[in-house]
């Protein structure tokens, strides 16, 4: 059990070095091959703490866990929304932009729902795959095209996370960028095998379904660059980044990982859990749901919010456990839920709308 407990943290840690040679590496290739930091940005950069996700879903369907694949995909939209919002905000109150409510949250929501109804038949198939990809390459060309059409002002966040090569240094050379990307993909293949194997090992030997791995420590391992960019954003007083950078994660996740996770899974397609049909993506589409009425009030996340968003996934994660224990008070959990935390939650919300009109 310690070697496989070793080679989880080992697996953690080459997917976080991995994903960040792999950013920069590509990121300053392509400023050398002349494309602006912008375009950059917004696909190298945005996409990069999305890296562990890939490849640990590719690498759960290749090795036949596709319960793996699918709970790391919809576990880390939960975590992206609960615990990164909500360390973020702990942090500092988060500001929330504009185009984020008009824009993003909504395709944030309608690629949940795209995703709910292709699962309904219980696979992802490889057409189906192929849609959410192409979807993933139009929301990403438009976001270069719209971002190109913005004043300097707006589109300087992006460039602030680019950190160009510095003359006659290693990485200023195209092969020493070839390198970091070449590095940095083992590191994520390597990271990913190690991250996907000790996860069915400890699932297996503690008696817990690997969806539920896949949702919770797989999951929350693959979000850590999320965790980090955000937190470090709202430290720095780029709240709105903070934000940003989340709700685009979740975007990723769902058209890009699970698009490739179809379209790998070949023929047979993505197997979608009946317990993640009737649950678990009910529980993000929820979490993606429960931001609209937060960044509405004033267009803020405060820190009680914040607070509040941790402890649901808390409670979230201990349901999860004590389903996969069957626990004798799981109805009792269960009914809780359902006619007391959810209600409450509802009625909260819409106090704090009604209080705190949208400017």
């Amino acid at each position: 059990m310690l070697a496989t407990v070793l080679f989880f943290i080992g697996g953690l840690i080459l997917l976080l070095f991995g994903a960040n040679a792999l950013v920069n590496g590509a990121s300053k290739l392509s400023m050398s091959l002349g494309i602006s930091p912008l375009v950059v940005g917004l696909t190298v950069v945005a996409f990069g703490t999305s890296a562990p996700e890939m490849a640990v879903t590719v690498d759960a369907v290749l090795g036949g866990t596709g319960d793996v694949a699918l709970g790391n995909v919809i576990g880390s939209n939960v975590f992206n929304i609960l615990v990164v919002l909500g360390l973020g905000a702990l942090a500092i109150p988060l500001t929330v932009h504009a185009q984020v409510i008009r824009q993003e949250m909504p395709i944030m929501l309608g690629s949940g729902i795209l995703l709910l109804v292709m699962g309904l038949d219980g696979t992802i198939s490889l057409v189906e795959g192929v849609v959410l990809l192409v979807l993933l390459v139009l929301y990403t060309t438009f976001l270069i095209m719209q971002a190109r059409r913005a004043p300097p002002e707006e589109t300087q966040d992006f460039v602030d996370e680019i950190q160009p090569a510095k003359p006659g240094g290693f990485d200023s050379r195209w092969y020493g960028q070839a390198t970091f990307i070449i590095a940095g993909l083992v590191m994520l293949v390597l990271g990913s095998n190690w991250l996907v194997d000790s996860a069915v090992t400890f699932a297996r030997a503690f008696g817990i379904s690997e969806l539920v791995i896949g949702l919770t420590i797989v999951a929350a391992g693959t979000s850590l660059p999320e965790v980090a960019t955000s937190v470090a954003a709202a430290l720095k007083g780029e709240r709105d980044m903070a934000v940003g950078n989340v709700v685009g994660s979740c975007i990723f996740n769902t058209l890009g990982c699970i698009g490739l996770a179809g379209v790998v899974s070949g023929a047979g397609g993505l197997a979608f859990a009946p317990s993640a049909l009737s649950f678990d993506i009910w529980i993000m589409l929820a979490a993606f749901l429960a931001c609209l009425p937060v960044f509405l009030s004033g267009r803020e996340i405060a820190r009680w919010e914040g607070a509040v968003f941790i402890a649901y996934y808390a409670a979230y994660v201990a349901f999860l456990i004590m389903r996969s224990q069957e626990h004798a008070a799981l109805p009792l959990i269960s009914s809780a839920m359902l006619s007391f935390v959810v209600p409450l939650t509802v009625v909260t919300f819409v106090v704090v709308m009604i209080k705190q009109p949208s400017k």
